[in-house]
């Protein structure tokens, strides 16, 4: 495979169709991960109760049901939110699938209706794939974990010995499944397959082309992915820094003032971080579909004559003379 043409082939698209920015903001949506804590270590002493104080005497004066009431608003308001990024996230990564597709086939021209209305068409057999890959692994990893606590407890000890190669292989596991899942998504995107069909056509077009798998996630899931993931993400580390000097010095004032700061620097680069962040993504889909369209696509062969009985020259000889 001419990985250099998926490489740059896949800059192009999303520079001349940037309604794809859009679809990899959508799409980050339903990979947002919780990076925001931090354990910067710190532990409130007698001296600090000026700060706990009135959290806690604001909380006891409220009525239990008050309390009740607002622990159900939160729950409610955390599933809303929940529901949202998974539709955004699915209809995201459909869109960025077809786009690239149309782009590949020769479009001139891709509009946010079309993607999104697209999206929608595929968002039960996407979110359906996506949501069986993962319950399959979440099942596993506890059967693992169960297994290695019996173990552990039942050998005093020695059995989690036995587990560590196990572990050690959870890391190129898991990046061999998240290549199956981008493949089995552009499957049953580009072939219109059911969700079996679409995960059983991933694997498929992974184990049969294992060579090319392997250096293109090599190429964006260390080479573009975690080297872009850390510069998008390295202005944090400033946008941080105040709250964490809050938190250090200790005080009230300190900490309060930090947060705001910090949260100042935030909202600035909010729309920063989201716009590079779907550019990226797209880009990543973007790849991938480009990788599955060159392998799959079967150059058409000319038509080649059956071998047999040589043509008979019927047209007579010209007499001269």
């Amino acid at each position: 495979m001419d990985f250099g043409y998926v490489i740059k082939r896949a800059w192009e698209i999303i520079w001349k169709f940037k309604v794809l920015w859009i679809f990899g903001i959508l799409a980050s949506c339903g990979q947002a991960g919780g990076a925001g804590g931090s354990n910067s270590g710190y532990r409130f002493s007698s001296q600090d109760s000026n700060v706990t104080l009135p959290v806690q005497q604001f909380f006891n004066q409220l009525n239990p049901t008050v309390i009740a009431l607002l622990i159900a608003f939160a729950i409610f308001v955390g599933l809303v939110l929940i529901v949202i990024a998974i539709v955004l996230g699915t209809v995201g990564r459909v869109g960025l699938i077809r786009g690239t597709m149309k782009a590949e086939q020769g479009a001139e021209r891709l509009t946010f209706g079309e993607l999104w209305r697209e999206g929608l068409a595929y968002f039960w057999r996407v979110f359906g794939l996506n949501l069986l890959i993962g319950v399959i692994i979440f099942l596993a990893i506890l059967i693992i974990f169960i297994t290695g606590l019996v173990l552990t407890v039942g050998t005093f000890g020695l059995g989690a010995l036995c587990l560590l190669p196990m572990i050690c292989l959870i890391i190129p596991f898991m990046w061999a499944v998240s290549v199956v899942i981008e493949q089995a998504n552009v499957a049953l995107v580009v072939e219109n397959l059911g969700i079996i069909e679409a995960i059983k056509r991933g694997w498929q077009v992974v184990w049969g082309n294992i060579g090319s798998m392997i250096v293109m996630s090599l190429i964006l899931i260390l080479g573009v992915s975690l080297i872009g993931g850390a510069i998008i993400g390295l202005p944090l580390l400033i946008v941080a820094a105040p709250a964490i000097v809050g938190f250090t010095t200790g005080t009230a004032d300190a900490i309060r003032n930090g947060l705001i700061v910090s949260g100042f620097f935030f909202i600035i680069y909010l729309p920063v971080l989201l716009l590079l962040s779907g550019i990226l993504r797209a880009y990543i889909s973007s790849a991938w579909t480009l990788t599955y369209l060159r392998l799959t696509s079967k150059p058409s062969l000319p038509a080649l004559e059956a071998p047999g009985t040589p043509e008979i020259d019927t047209t007579l000889p010209t007499q001269t003379g």
